[in-house]
């Protein structure tokens, strides 16, 4: 018997009913013979962990823009904690751990350069808009291997789209990495805010910190157990009404002490103008980006479209280089 028609034998088995199942997903784009080890949603884990835009997102930034020290969250950090918790929720409510970890991986791999900062500044610059969870989906379909995409099963595509607060995912597995991504960056980003001196350890409100904790571990554990006490046995993964409530008083505190905060933005306007600058660049010499975004051009693609997946793939130092290279002048010699 094949390792992958075994497995497949093995969801139905073992995972619940309301739980995703390999052999019965929707199915790629393009039709591909089935892996005989792997099932579908194990080959789409694997074509993301080891695609190029999942590698770039170690130089992109989460929050703090250029940080001095080793300890910040960087992209790929913050996609592996949303992955970890994910899988912890996914395996306790016996959902398709490997589909919730596909997404979970693949969820941020549009995040342009500088974090929201940068995404805001193509929003302005695009004339149709600006979503990294749209790129996300782009970057899985279209932009790689040289244009061909991933060619990924229906589900994954799905949650990657649907990762946002307003997205609704169709799987639980999705839910489960919408979730997780809220649970990981409010915990990481108050980690890193500490970590930058731009909140105090007892800075957030103590009719918060009774709810859920006062340290990472145990906010991330409260809300963890709060979700799998009140999505076990049903068709939907959320919340309590209280801790809701408590996670969305704890996302505004933050949006108010630390996104907005000049200490963590200061650098924002000069992202502005670089992008801006690299993106008015490249509209008028779209043939000096690289060779595949060149040929997605001579492909019909819409050349701003390409430019903003050129300058959205692009990690921080790149975009700093690229520009150093084009606007700022060199030394030089005359003999």
């Amino acid at each position: 018997m094949e390792l992958r028609i075994e497995q497949e034998e093995q969801e139905f088995k073992l995972l619940s009913q309301f739980a995703a199942k390999s052999r019965l997903s929707k199915g790629r784009e393009r039709f591909e013979d089935k892996c005989d080890i792997r099932t579908d949603f194990q080959r789409d884990r694997d074509r993301i962990l080891h695609c190029k835009a999942f590698r770039r997102l170690k130089h992109k930034t989460q929050v703090f823009i250029s940080p001095e020290g080793d300890h910040y969250r960087t992209r790929l950090t913050h996609t592996l904690e949303v992955s970890q918790i994910a899988r912890t929720i996914a395996r306790a409510l016996h959902l398709n751990e490997d589909l919730t970890e596909a997404i979970a991986l693949g969820h941020d791999l549009g995040h342009t350069p500088f974090g929201h900062a940068g995404e805001s500044a193509l929003d302005r610059l695009c004339s149709t808009g600006f979503e990294h969870c749209s790129q996300s989906l782009r970057v899985v379909e279209r932009l790689e291997k040289d244009g061909k995409g991933l060619n990924l099963t229906w589900e994954v595509r799905d949650g990657i789209l649907n990762h946002r607060t307003k997205g609704k995912p169709s799987t639980l597995e999705g839910k489960v990495v919408q979730l997780s991504d809220k649970i990981a960056y409010i915990n990481h980003d108050i980690d890193d805010a500490i970590r930058a001196g731009v909140l105090e350890k007892n800075a957030i409100p103590k009719d918060i910190v009774e709810v859920i904790g006062a340290t990472s571990s145990e906010r991330i554990n409260t809300m963890i157990r709060d979700t799998l006490k009140n999505s076990i046995g049903i068709n939907d993964v959320k919340m309590s009404g209280h801790m809701k409530k408590s996670m969305g008083d704890l996302r505004s505190f933050m949006f108010t002490h630390v996104y907005t905060d000049e200490r963590a933005t200061h650098e924002g306007k000069k992202v502005d103008s670089m992008l801006n600058d690299l993106f008015k660049y490249y509209m008028e010499n779209p043939y000096e980006t690289e060779r595949e975004f060149v040929e997605l051009i001579k492909e019909g693609e819409n050349v701003e479209t390409v430019v903003c997946d050129y300058i959205a793939g692009m990690t921080d130092r790149y975009a700093i280089s690229i520009y150093s290279r084009l606007f700022i002048p060199t030394s030089w010699n005359i003999y």
